[in-house]
């Protein structure tokens, strides 16, 4: 930009003597020839050149990372600090609605806290139009410590599909266009992009958005590899979003979809992404990251999961606080993720490996009696393992998960 503010003058200024860039006015500062130019010409540069923004100088290189999705409930900090633990490199608060962080919230902005341990750390946003968006953006760039801020194109739930926000966007070209960019003039940190392949099932969209994005200003775009409509009935579409690689080029593209082992993201590699981004397999098992790395199936105990589950009630502790009402609300996120981590199935106890994410785990004894009561999907023994680590529940207490993933359907 700097080259191009120099230059563009000289051209259009040229040297002759009827373009009214000569000899200085008396009482006016020398400047140089080559950069001399005439009012209407300072101002049409200007005007030109002002809707580019200036270099950030903030780069965002993931190759290669595993990436901690941003989930919703689940994707809490105590939550995320286990992930770390287990060797996730990435990772994103859950996502927050702009106009409830426009508004004050405080509950929306508690979404937005980051643990010393995240070295590497984004908060998501979604919102449906560009000036709450961008307005909402420049806020958190003045507030908040992030490495990068990520637009929520993914969401497939009705209360914001029918805003216009998540999916829709993928369908709202003009109002996505708008958004993006308005962010990008705002924003220090590079902006990210999640989406899906497309709203209905056997229409894809993202291989035409992806080439717009990156001439919008995304830095990098992870895509799942569902529509809005498949949700989960089917598996991520892993063949597309190779193809999708090519059309995003030479931005980055991460995949999200169905990554469980190490085989998985292998295979998630060859495809060509820069890296992987992991959902549902780390609320199943989050020592995923650990395996990935290691290149191994991990066969943990149920005294190891049981250890991890002390860990994160230890942190959801510090976190929401050790009165009656933190201890109550780390219960409750305690038993929204063990509603996930009872679909897995121990190394040990498979005839074939490696377990898939789409696979309902049947009812089996496990090796002792908490491996056993760790594989059940009734809400009343999740109740239990909170109870081995909280103590006992209020009385009428009720739970009922927020997640009912079609996983299995």
């Amino acid at each position: 930009m700097a080259e191009g503010a120099a230059e563009a003058p000289a051209d259009s200024g040229g040297g002759g003597s009827d373009s009214g860039a000569g000899a200085p006015e008396p009482g006016v500062a020398p400047i140089k020839s080559q950069y001399l130019t005439t009012k209407e010409q300072f101002h049409e540069f200007l005007e030109a050149n002002g809707q580019e923004k200036p270099s950030q100088g903030v780069e965002l290189d993931l190759s290669g990372k595993l990436y901690l999705a941003p989930l919703t409930t689940c994707g809490n900090l105590p939550f995320r600090r286990i992930c770390k633990r287990f060797g996730a490199d990435v990772t994103c608060g859950e996502m927050a609605v702009c106009t409830n962080l426009l508004q004050g919230q405080t509950s929306e902005w508690a979404l937005l806290r980051r643990h010393p341990c995240e070295d590497v750390f984004g908060v998501q946003l979604e919102g449906a139009f560009p000036d709450t968006m961008t307005k909402c953006a420049e806020l958190l760039n003045r507030t908040v410590d992030v490495d990068f801020v990520d637009i929520n194109v993914g969401c497939p739930i009705d209360l914001v599909y029918k805003k216009g926000g998540g999916c829709a966007l993928m369908n709202r070209t003009a109002k996505f266009q708008q958004i993006v960019r308005g962010m990008n003039q705002v924003l220090d940190v590079p902006l990210t992009v999640k989406i899906r392949t497309g709203v209905q099932e056997r229409v894809n969209l993202a291989h035409r958005l992806l080439p717009e994005l990156r001439d919008w200003g995304a830095a990098l775009v992870t895509l799942h590899g569902r529509s809005r409509e498949q949700r989960y009935t089917k598996l991520a579409d892993w063949e597309y979003i190779a193809q999708c690689v090519t059309a995003a080029s030479p931005m980055p593209l991460f995949g999200n979809g169905d990554i469980l082992s190490y085989e998985d993201a292998n295979r998630a590699m060859q495809t060509g992404v820069a890296g992987v981004m992991i959902a549902r397999g780390a609320l199943l098992k989050p020592w995923l990251f650990t395996e990935i790395k290691e290149q191994r199936h991990w066969d943990i105990s149920s005294s190891e999961r049981l250890a991890i589950l002390q860990d994160f009630t230890r942190y959801g502790l510090e976190h929401w606080g050790s009165d009656t009402q933190g201890v109550e609300k780390t219960r409750r996120f305690l038993l929204e993720w063990l509603s996930f981590l009872c679909r897995y199935v121990p190394v040990g106890l498979l005839e074939r490996l490696p377990q898939r994410i789409n696979e309902r785990p049947p009812y089996y004894l496990g090796r002792d009696y908490l491996e056993t009561l760790m594989a059940s999907q009734k809400a009343a023994d999740w109740i239990r393992i909170s109870e081995m680590l909280l103590g006992p529940v209020p009385p009428n207490f009720v739970f009922l998960p927020k997640h009912k993933a079609n996983a299995y359907k």
